[in-house]
């Protein structure tokens, strides 16, 4: 491939030609995490046991973070159960938005929100932090992953296994609520992949390899021409 050119597709191996399936099977496990998570905030003892979590998050931690671990221990001593069940509601709201691909750009940005809410109270922002920490949290790598998903979307646009599409072919405005990058998305083409998600769902984002082929061997017919002569 000449140099300086970008191929406008999938790469040739087995991931680069399925990326589309897998990227809506991530989308899917990755609901089904939360749906576990959000599912457990039901369990018996969850409520009772929540001020304690949140006040053996406070404990050790820097003295300029103590109003507000200060203010969380106050909320979960007073209302536990709103807390408890307002995140795990709102765990399983994600769920739903995640399996079904529903309101796509929201649900990522909305989880990315409450994973940092969950890492920042009740994780204690993964501290306190000494010679013994092993990790930073939990929460912080959902947030991380829920921004990931953002820039897929962007890249990949529209996703045809989705209630998203769906809506999107009754209505092109729903888009603006689903789509990180708005425009014309290979829904309506059968198309999905980096090279098909703007314009006419062509892969109108320079040249491909086809293209670039066709250059190659046309310069070499000229280099040919011009020695036989």
């Amino acid at each position: 491939m000449p140099e300086g050119v970008l191929p406008s597709g999938p790469g040739s191996g087995w991931i680069g030609a399925h990326a589309a399936q897998l990227k809506t099977v991530f989308r899917v496990l990755f609901g089904i995490i939360w749906g576990i998570d959000g599912a457990l905030k039901f369990s018996p003892g969850v409520v009772s046991s929540f001020a304690g979590m949140v006040s053996d998050a406070s404990s050790g931690q820097p003295a300029w973070l103590a109003p507000w671990f200060a203010f969380w221990s106050t909320q979960a001593s007073a209302n536990p159960a709103l807390l408890v069940y307002m995140t795990g509601a709102l765990e399983l709201a994600v769920a739903f938005a995640l399996i079904a691909g529903f309101l796509r750009k929201i649900a990522y940005l909305g989880g990315a929100v409450l994973s940092l809410f969950i890492w920042a109270v009740p994780e204690g922002f993964g501290g306190p932090y000494g010679p013994s920490s092993t990790d930073i949290g939990t929460g912080i790598i959902y947030a991380m992953t829920f921004l990931m998903l953002l820039v897929i979307n962007a890249a990949y646009g529209p996703s045809r296994w989705s209630l998203d599409a769906v809506l999107e072919r009754r209505w092109p405005s729903w888009a603006k609520y689903a789509e990180t990058d708005q425009g014309p998305g290979p829904v309506a083409s059968g198309k999905e992949g980096p090279g098909h998600h703007r314009g006419s769902g062509t892969g109108a984002k320079g040249p491909s390899v086809g293209d670039a082929r066709a250059a190659t061997e046309s310069g070499d017919a000229d280099t040919a021409d011009s020695h036989s002569k």
